[in-house]
């Protein structure tokens, strides 16, 4: 398993930090439960499913 950052998440979805934040707030974007609470990480495939499935939804 591969972590991102939440600046690594923002460039890979081309959206800005605060939405990464946002996401991972209102659990659209879950981060890996090892997590600090204020740095959170996400691992790179499920980060991959969010994108593939907003974009079929219509975008990010």
């Amino acid at each position: 398993m591969s972590l991102m950052t939440v600046s690594d998440v923002a460039k890979f979805l081309g959206v800005q930090e605060a939405r990464v934040t946002r996401l991972e707030r209102e659990r659209l974007l879950v981060s890996v439960p090892d997590s600090e609470p204020d740095k959170p990480m996400f691992d790179q495939d499920a980060v991959a499913k969010y994108k593939e499935l907003a974009e079929r939804l219509g975008g990010l």
